[in-house]
């Protein structure tokens, strides 16, 4: 079952890119969520995302030497929900919609694969803590972008 969790069913273990696969099988997961329950739903889904992916992340890598095994995507899939929830909340037309998620998308793999400031801190800890953090602060940046834009834009 951790296996299965960390990997966000088994979209891990696509090549190449295996982070990248895990945020775009978020990014439609969370799209179908949001449709089907809104912000309360996706809100759920981060929630759960967080502390399964905590929980999946510790038992996939105990007594592994590498804490953070490409394979495990469960903390993009946390982190992508996070940066799409401005989107769930602030109510948009479907045509403008699709541009904002696809700038969520965009804004979280360039925090993630980059790793500004606090990103990169929470990167460089050990443990599986750390491997849900960086992601999790990534989404909250690309969130804060996302925002940013819906109110200069609107």
């Amino acid at each position: 079952m951790s296996h299965l969790i960390a990997t966000f069913f088994y979209v891990g273990h696509m090549r190449p890119a295996p982070g990248t696969w895990g945020s775009l099988a978020a990014l439609l997961v969370g799209f179908a969520l949001v449709h089907i329950s809104g912000a309360t739903g996706l809100s759920i889904g981060i929630i759960a995302s967080s502390l399964l992916g905590w929980w999946a992340t510790a038992a996939e890598t105990k007594g592994k030497k590498d804490h953070d095994p490409s394979e495990i995507v469960i903390d993009e899939v946390a982190g992508q929900w996070i940066a799409t929830l401005p989107l769930a909340i602030w109510p948009q037309t479907f045509e403008i919609a699709i541009w904002y998620w696809l700038l969520a998308f965009a804004g979280f793999r360039l925090f993630d694969i980059t790793k500004p400031g606090l990103v990169g801190w929470a990167d460089r800890q050990v443990g599986p803590l750390s491997v849900m953090l960086d992601d999790i602060i990534a989404g909250l940046m690309a969130a804060t972008v996302i925002c940013l834009v819906m109110v200069i834009l609107q």
